[in-house]
């Protein structure tokens, strides 16, 4: 049982990576990728748990790509986690999320719904490499009663048009699958039916995108299978998994969203030889 697309409290997901691996070992899942938004720091800890208890650990990252002011996600695979230039690019990131964070909550106190922001982004450097974004500050706005829930933050407050909005900076998705290749890995489109960028599905394969991730949470049977055929047709590969956040929601639970086998082995064929390390 293979789900290629989990978070843990690194980025904006509920549980430690401890936690993840022991909830994907009691949900029978063999193999999962944690893919943090612009972090890699949860990795190492997820695949020495994973081991002992049969998982294997796919190093992976989800990376927030911009296009035309809008975001767009890339899940990279395979990745040499270590990489020095990947590890600068991952900082510059971090560091856009700290500044897109101060903006927001700088509008947030404006409209009367004050949050801590410095708390939030003291309790993000607690763990270097923590990826801060906008659900700490929706989780903020729920512990302070300015909101009734994370998807009324985001509704209200929070997302795109919103009064609290702030575009994010971030390079384009072309250059993430430069960055990710040049790392060592491959990279698939995130959740385009939720993105629905389709009109860059074509030159980002053209410029060496890898895979489409055809299964997820938010694809119905139809757009999942719209999306196979679609990768069929641009000679690309799918992934896929739960988007698991651990925060309730049901369609995103552990075990239920899957990559088919058959379509992992077609992704790791795409994963380039890695030269061996000399040891110094």
């Amino acid at each position: 049982m293979i789900d290629l697309h989990l978070h843990t409290t690194a980025s904006d997901g509920r549980l430690s990576p401890a936690e993840l691996v022991a909830r994907a070992a009691r949900a029978g899942l063999t193999t999962i990728a944690v893919t943090d938004h612009d972090t890699v720091q949860a990795v190492d800890e997820a695949t020495r748990l994973g081991a002992p208890r049969g998982i294997r650990v796919v190093p992976g990252l989800e990376i927030t790509a911009v296009d035309g002011g809008r975001d767009v996600h890339m899940l990279a695979y395979f990745i040499d986690h270590t990489d020095g230039a990947l590890g600068a690019f991952l900082a510059t990131q971090r560091g856009r999320r700290v500044a897109r964070v101060r903006e927001i909550g700088g509008r947030l106190a404006a409209l009367g719904m004050p949050v801590d922001v410095e708390a939030l982004l003291d309790e993000a450097r607690a763990v270097p490499g923590t990826a801060i974004g906008r659900p700490w500050l929706a989780r903020a706005l729920v512990r302070a009663g300015h909101a009734d829930s994370v998807a009324d933050a985001f509704e209200r407050y929070l997302g795109q048009g919103q009064p609290a909005y702030v575009p994010r900076l971030g390079p384009s998705p072309f250059e993430v699958v430069d960055l990710a290749h040049a790392a060592g890995g491959i990279v698939s489109f995130a959740h385009p039916g939720v993105t629905r960028r389709d009109q860059l599905l074509k030159p980002l394969a053209d410029a060496g995108l890898d895979a489409i991730e055809a299964h997820h949470s938010d694809h119905s049977p139809d757009v999942r299978e719209h999306y196979r055929t679609l990768a069929s047709a641009l000679g690309l590969a799918t992934s896929g998994g739960s988007d698991f956040h651990g925060f309730g929601d049901t369609r995103a639970a552990l075990g239920l969203v899957l990559l088919p086998a058959r379509e992992f082995q077609a992704l790791e064929a795409r994963v380039p030889a890695r030269p061996a390390r000399t040891r110094p």
